[in-house]
């Protein structure tokens, strides 16, 4: 039964942690997507609904992709617009990218004026793939473009009605009469292992240095949705009470075990003493015996967690609110070394713990236990 405990116990931190890492590839593709973990940016008073150009390719664009860490450029135009369709007004951000970039969602094809629109502003249109988009700029003069929808994405911010439609890079640059050497803003993308808060604010700063000559400003995907990032925060830290919980739980369920096998065994015990056995040599024994007893547990707990992990990941059986959660599903991401760390940290918990039960063997007398056998 201790070792069912077990297993229960590290099916939980397994999962947690699979979830927990899961949130965060997700949420931080998202917001990648949306705004790039870095974005430069002219440094003017330029707005969304008016925006100011800057160069297509930088000066030091080779020294920016030299810096540890970053993956890509990306360049886009952004400009906010006004979603019309009957009575239905509602305020969008048109991204214009190009083909090749973006994430699943963001990828529009190569016919002029084809859009992605969210789902959030499909379900408050009711319009689809098929359909045309109409969408007024708003700036020194009005424009209107009616855009072809070819498809319909989920983003991370679609809650707060924060609705980004996808569109081509060309079709932006020709609404803002601009040059094919002009964007409103360049994305930089960078790799899994960089996108901490830290490693973010150190490249921009790198990346600022480097562009402090061209009245370029450097911002970040953490400073521009803190609110974002101190969730997953508060999430990390959720699964940091839930590991030392299930292990506290786990543990204690084992030292229960281990006193069992103590109380069930005190004439050997006994007998083992007379012998001239140390009461540190005996305690290794039944220690050992609850260690075996453990693994065993984690190994099962481990391997059903797994299975869990394969079958969410692939039908996202699960659902989530996503007003609430960010996702519409609940994410899964298998991280081996966090997996690792996980198990040895627990595992280690558990066999601290049961040092605490083998010390009564000290108080055990062997005259008495003998005699009484």
């Amino acid at each position: 039964m201790a070792a069912v405990a077990i297993a229960v116990s590290f099916l939980v931190i397994i999962v947690a942690v699979a979830v927990s890492s899961g949130f965060r590839h997700q949420i931080r593709d998202g917001v990648a997507a949306m705004t790039g973990d870095i974005r430069i940016t002219p440094y003017t008073s330029g707005t969304s609904s008016d925006p100011v150009p800057m160069p297509l390719h930088l000066e030091k664009e080779e020294a920016i992709k030299a810096i540890p860490g970053v993956a890509a450029l990306e360049p886009s135009v952004v400009r906010a617009g006004i979603v019309k369709s009957g009575d239905i007004i509602h305020g969008v951000i048109v991204k214009g990218i190009p083909d090749q970039v973006g994430n699943d969602g963001g990828k529009v094809g190569n016919d002029a004026l084809s859009v992605s629109i969210p789902h959030r502003l499909s379900e408050i249109t009711g319009l689809g793939p098929g359909d045309k988009l109409t969408t007024y700029f708003i700036g020194e003069k009005v424009r209107v473009r009616q855009f072809n929808i070819v498809k319909v994405h989920r983003d991370i911010l679609e809650a707060d009605d924060n609705l980004l439609v996808y569109a081509d890079i060309r079709d932006m640059q020709r609404l803002c009469g601009w040059e094919e050497d002009q964007v409103s803003c360049i994305d930089v993308r960078l790799r899994e292992s960089h996108r901490g808060k830290a490693s973010q604010e150190e490249i921009a700063a790198r990346i600022g240095w480097l562009l402090v000559d061209e009245n370029l400003y450097v911002g970040t995907s953490v400073h521009t949705y803190p609110q974002i990032f101190d969730w997953l925060s508060l999430l990390d830290f959720n699964v940091a009470v839930i590991l030392i919980l299930m292990t506290l739980v786990a543990g204690f369920n084992m030292v229960s075990g281990l006193l069992i096998m103590l109380l069930r065994n005190i004439p050997a015990i006994g007998t083992l003493k007379t012998m001239g056995m140390e009461d540190g040599a005996i305690g290794k024994v039944f220690v050992r015996s609850g260690a075996v007893a453990a693994f065993k547990g984690m190994l099962w707990g481990n391997a059903l967690a797994l299975l869990f992990c394969l079958v969410q990941g692939t039908t996202h059986l699960i659902p989530l609110d996503p007003e609430n959660y960010f996702v519409s599903f609940v994410p899964v991401h298998v991280s081996v070394p966090a997996i690792i760390l996980a198990d040895a940290a627990a595992y280690a918990g558990i066999l601290l713990l049961l040092w605490l039960p083998a010390r009564l063997i000290a108080r055990i007398d062997p005259s008495k236990t003998v005699k009484a056998d």
